[in-house]
C-alpha cells in the first residue's frame, strides 16, 4: 500500500525520483527549455508553477522556500528578479508549455519539449461582452422559462386580434340565432303587414270606383246608341235621294229617244 506517497513512480525509488525532479526544474529555469518524457514533464509542472508563485510574492519566507526547493541561491535570485521586472505579472497561471515530439525508438516513450511561457498574457474578451443583450439560458429550466416568456409576449401582442375575432364570431352566432338582428328587423316586418293591410283596403276601394265608373258610362253609351241608330237611317235616306232623280231623268231620256 502506497499511503502518503503521491505522484508517479517514474521507474525509480523515492530518493532518486526527488533528485531527478529537482534537477529537471533547475535545468528548466536555467535554460528556459528542456527535452524529456511526457510523464516527467507532467510531474515537475506543479513544482515550476509553485516556484514562480513564490517569486510573485517576493517576501523572505517565499525566497527561503524556493531555495529549499531548488538548492541554488543564485538561480532563485535570478528568478525573483525577472518576476519583479514583470515577467509573469499579467499571467495568473500556466507558466509552462508542453509540446509533444513523438515516441522514442527504444521504449516507445513519448518525448516532449517543456518550456517557460514568456509571452505577455493577452486577456480574453469576456463572454458576456460578446453575447447579445439577451442572456443565454444556462439550464433547461431557464430555457423553458425564457420560451414561456416569449410565448406570453406573443400571445399578448396577438390578443387584440383574437378579441376582435370572438366579436365577429359572436355576431355570426347572433345572426344565426336571430336575436339582435331579427329584433331590429322585426319592426320592418311589422310594418310590412300594415302595408299589406292597407293594400287590401286600397283594393276594396278599387272595386267601388269600378262600380261607379260603369254607372257613369251607361248613360253615355245609351245616348250614343240612338245616334248610331240614326246614322243608318240617314244612310238609307241618302241613297233614296240619290236614286230618285235618276228615276225621274230616265223617263225624260226615253221620251227624247222616242222622238
Amino acid at each position: 500500500m502506497r499511503h502518503y506517497k503521491k505522484g508517479r513512480k517514474l521507474g525509480t525509488d523515492a530518493s532518486h525520483t526527488k533528485a531527478m525532479k529537482k534537477n529537471l526544474v533547475v535545468n528548466l529555469f536555467t535554460n528556459d527549455r528542456i527535452k524529456t518524457t511526457l510523464e516527467r514533464a507532467k510531474e515537475i509542472r506543479g513544482d515550476v508553477d509553485q516556484v514562480i508563485t513564490w517569486a510573485k510574492r517576493g517576501d523572505v519566507h517565499s525566497r527561503r522556500l524556493a531555495i529549499a526547493k531548488l538548492g541554488n541561491k543564485d538561480l532563485v535570485a535570478e528568478i525573483f528578479a525577472k518576476v519583479e521586472q514583470g515577467m509573469f505579472k499579467d499571467r495568473p497561471g500556466g507558466y509552462s508549455r508542453i509540446m509533444r515530439l513523438g515516441t522514442r525508438r527504444g521504449d516507445s516513450a513519448t518525448i516532449v519539449i517543456m518550456e517557460l511561457v514568456q509571452e505577455p498574457c493577452i486577456k480574453k474578451v469576456k463572454k458576456e461582452e460578446t453575447i447579445k443583450p439577451e442572456k443565454k439560458a444556462t439550464s433547461r429550466r431557464a430555457a423553458k422559462k425564457a420560451e414561456k416568456a416569449k410565448d406570453e409576449a406573443i400571445e399578448k401582442e396577438s390578443a387584440p386580434a383574437e378579441e376582435d375575432a370572438p366579436a365577429a364570431e359572436e355576431d355570426e352566432v347572433l345572426e344565426a340565432e336571430g336575436s339582435p338582428i331579427e329584433e331590429e328587423s322585426a319592426p320592418a316586418e311589422e310594418d310590412a303587414p300594415a302595408a299589406e293591410e292597407e293594400a287590401p283596403a286600397a283594393e276594396e276601394d278599387a272595386p267601388a270606383a269600378e262600380e261607379e265608373a260603369p254607372a257613369e258610362e251607361a248613360p253615355a253609351a245609351e245616348e250614343d246608341a240612338p245616334a248610331a241608330e240614326e246614322a243608318p237611317a240617314a244612310e238609307e235616306d241618302a241613297p233614296a235621294a240619290e236614286e230618285a232623280p235618276a228615276e225621274e231623268d230616265a223617263p225624260a231620256k226615253e221620251a227624247e229617244t222616242e222622238e
